[in-house]
């Protein structure tokens, strides 16, 4: 398909190099300072703990250079290594990101988070299977000038996490900032497969971002953009623009990560190849699946086999987004192609990195069939089978909701969660096609899925209907299974374009759910007790409110 070229730079300046500066112009910035009730004492080192790793990671203001000319002034994470293998750290060239931590399953692992930032903060662990404690709550940030102790053993299979701030209504500036990284964990299993490593295992982080004339950050676009979200006139991979990489003729590894705001990718090759999945959120699949196309919304990862043999040195394949509808409101989608507040469209193809053959070698991997072994839930490993949690989504005029409340507000009675079982958890657009009443006795996706019953479906009438668009929903904690999804909203709102894209099988952490769908999940609560977050993983959304918790007994 044919890429169209950047739009041109355009927006306002938010981005100063002072504190107050950035306070007053940067909406958002300085929420974190916001008292949420009385302030927690850092967490400090245990005694009695002795880690196999232990980092010192900073975040704090910078520049890194992203165009030619000026540096742009971000904010970053920065780590060094006090104890552990040399690979656990390694740093993005020229990029903005923090570097990818690397660890393996059953160490046991000490992080000291430095906040250099002129505002509160705390890092959460996206992905990571650790105590409450341990997870990046909100409540737990951590002021300029304190260190907060993170101590966990690693309880994850062979997975690509996240790590990026989680401080309530200030995730998105922060983020958008620069402050975020990868988590690569390796485990035996993974091992013994012999997959592409080293220089042959390529990260892919993707976000988008605004630059003004002066090469700073430009964000912001009012009540439109805190309605859908940021989107950013320029795609950034790894930190860098027009994102090139160079390949032999031989099989990639391609770790990647939506690190966006809000940005919703539908991945595709330029010349029709189709994509090879072998990972997901929360590790490898039992066995590769093949995509003419790949869904991938904020908070979601990818693995990708992609296999280069045959082609002639001097050929290129480029990785970009194939149109889609149905991610952002009707209302954007038909205004300026989904530009509201600026952009890329959604609508349209644009480039995202182009992969350059550069070498011809003889040898190659060959791709394994099976890959992993993962134990399906089945219905008697529910414990509220025929009575689901709800994850109620509703969307109105300058209101994101999850089960009707914001973040905040008491824990409601189905939020209180026993440890050490495995929950049934519906995600739905409240009012539409995925109305809890709906759903009949049993698992979905074994013969006894049901329709949603009443309420007004997404393409109806009503803010509701209006602002319906695509949530990626987070939950903290173990990953989870997706047993059933079930479509009962408006056919011609685009769900068509999206659907073929979904991975539906292995461990996830964070599921998009578009309008008029309705999602089950198998979620585990094993291990910790306390309150863990589920949220919409547009960062916008969430700093609104889109976010609840479950609180583990």
């Amino acid at each position: 398909m044919p890429f169209l070229p950047k739009l041109s730079r355009r927006g306002f300046l938010l981005g100063a190099g002072q504190a107050v500066a950035v306070g007053a112009a940067w909406p958002g910035i300085g929420r974190a300072m916001q008292s949420h009730g009385d302030k927690i004492a850092p967490n400090t080192a245990s005694p009695n703990f002795n880690p196999d790793v232990e980092l010192e990671l900073v975040c704090r203001p910078d520049s890194a250079p992203i165009l030619q000319g000026a540096p742009t002034r971000v904010w970053r994470y920065v780590a060094n290594l006090v104890k552990g293998p040399e690979n656990t750290l390694t740093v993005l060239p020229n990029s903005y990101l923090g570097p990818i931590l690397r660890f393996t399953t059953g160490q046991k692992i000490r992080i000291r988070l430095h906040n250099e930032l002129p505002e509160p903060t705390i890092t959460h662990w996206h992905g990571l299977h650790v105590p409450m404690l341990m997870d990046g709550h909100p409540m737990y940030v951590i002021d300029p000038g304190e260190i907060y102790v993170y101590e966990f053993e690693m309880r994850n299979r062979a997975s690509m996490n996240i790590y990026h701030p989680h401080p309530h209504e200030a995730t998105s500036t922060q983020v958008y900032r620069g402050l975020a990284g990868a988590i690569i964990v390796n485990d035996e299993e993974e091992r013994a497969l012999g997959l592409p490593s080293g220089e042959f295992e390529i990260p892919i982080i993707i976000q988008d971002r605004t630059l003004n004339d002066d090469n700073q950050l430009v964000y912001g676009g009012g009540m439109h953009m805190d309605m859908i979200g940021f989107q950013g006139e320029r795609i950034l991979v790894n930190g860098r623009p027009d994102y090139r990489v160079d390949v032999a003729s031989r099989a990639y590894r391609l770790r990647v990560m939506n690190g966006s705001n809000a940005r919703i990718y539908k991945l595709a090759w330029d010349d029709g190849t189709p994509l090879t999945v072998i990972g997901v959120d929360g590790g490898l699949l039992e066995r590769p699946e093949v995509k003419s196309y790949v869904m991938l919304a904020p908070g979601e990862r990818l693995d990708l086999w992609a296999d280069f043999s045959g082609r002639a040195v001097g050929s290129k394949l480029v990785m970009g987004n194939a149109p889609f509808r149905g991610g952002l409101p009707p209302m954007a989608e038909r205004m300026m192609g989904g530009m509201m507040g600026g952009g890329l469209p959604q609508t349209m193809a644009f480039p995202i990195f182009t992969a350059n053959v550069t070498r011809a070698v003889s040898d190659s991997p060959k791709l394994p069939q099976t890959l992993s072994k993962i134990v399906r839930y089945e219905e008697k490993d529910v414990a509220n089978l025929g009575n689901p949690i709800p994850i109620a989504i509703s969307a109105g005029h300058m209101s994101m909701l999850l089960n009707g409340a914001p973040y905040g507000e008491d824990i409601q009675p189905r939020e209180r969660i026993p440890v050490d079982t495995v929950q049934l958890i519906d995600i739905f657009h409240e009012g539409g096609g995925g109305q809890m009443g709906g759903m009949r006795h049993g698992m979905m996706g074994r013969g006894m899925m049901g329709r949603g019953k009443g309420g007004m479906g997404m393409g109806g009438m009503g803010m509701m209907g209006m602002m319906s668009m695509a949530h990626p929903i987070h939950l903290h904690g173990e990953p989870f299974q997706i047993v059933g999804r079930v479509f009962d909203g408006d056919p011609d709102g685009g769900y068509d374009t999206m659907r073929e894209g979904f991975i539906n099988s292995g461990w996830k952490d964070t599921v998009l759910v578009p309008p008029g769908e309705r999602v089950r999940i198998a979620k585990p609560f094993h291990d910790f007790k306390g309150r863990f977050m589920y949220h919409c993983h547009n960062l916008e959304h969430e700093d609104m409110g889109m976010m609840r918790e479950f609180s583990v007994e």
